[in-house]
């Protein structure tokens, strides 16, 4: 009997500044990505719970992740599958952040260092920012490129901007 795959939702929340689009992207917190950078950061998301919608979970997630209140007309992205199984559905929507106070993420527990018998305490994500696509290609996670494509397309569709 094969293993029921992972589900994941989130949120890939943009902005057009001088007719370029840029992305929030989040950085993974805890030991295991300190020293990670590029090819390591993700949309905002998480597992689905039992009977939660997948756009509900990806607003949840968002704000859990980020202290962060989506709102707005959402675009869908659809679903990739990351490398160890996941399944990601995304959507889009417009929005900024201004930096001027940390992301408030959940936290989680692990015992660091490895057999030590110390549980600690880490944030799901360390760091959010926003990024070019072309940038945001070099920080995210290679699996959920997608994900940008797709937003491009869709934002060239109804025409926020002209340039990719």
């Amino acid at each position: 009997m094969k293993a029921q795959k992972k589900i994941s939702a989130g949120l890939l929340m943009y902005r057009v500044r001088d007719n370029q689009v840029e992305v929030f992207l989040a950085h993974p917190g805890g030991p295991f990505f300190a020293q990670k950078d590029d090819g390591h950061w993700s949309i905002p998301k998480g597992e689905t719970e039992a009977g939660e919608g997948l756009l509900g979970a990806a607003i949840r997630e968002f704000q859990e992740e980020t202290g962060l209140e989506p709102r707005g007309d959402f675009i869908e992205l659809g679903t990739i599958e990351q490398k160890g199984g996941k399944i990601v559905h995304a959507w889009a929507f417009p929005g900024d952040w201004d930096g001027s106070r940390p992301p408030q993420s959940n936290t989680f527990e692990l015992e660091w260092p490895p057999k030590s018998g110390k549980i600690q305490r880490f944030p799901e994500i360390d760091r959010v920012g926003f990024f070019s696509l072309p940038d945001a290609r070099k920080k995210l996670n290679e699996a959920q490129h997608p994900f940008l494509d797709r937003l491009q397309a869709a934002l060239k569709r109804c025409g926020e901007f002209k340039h990719g």
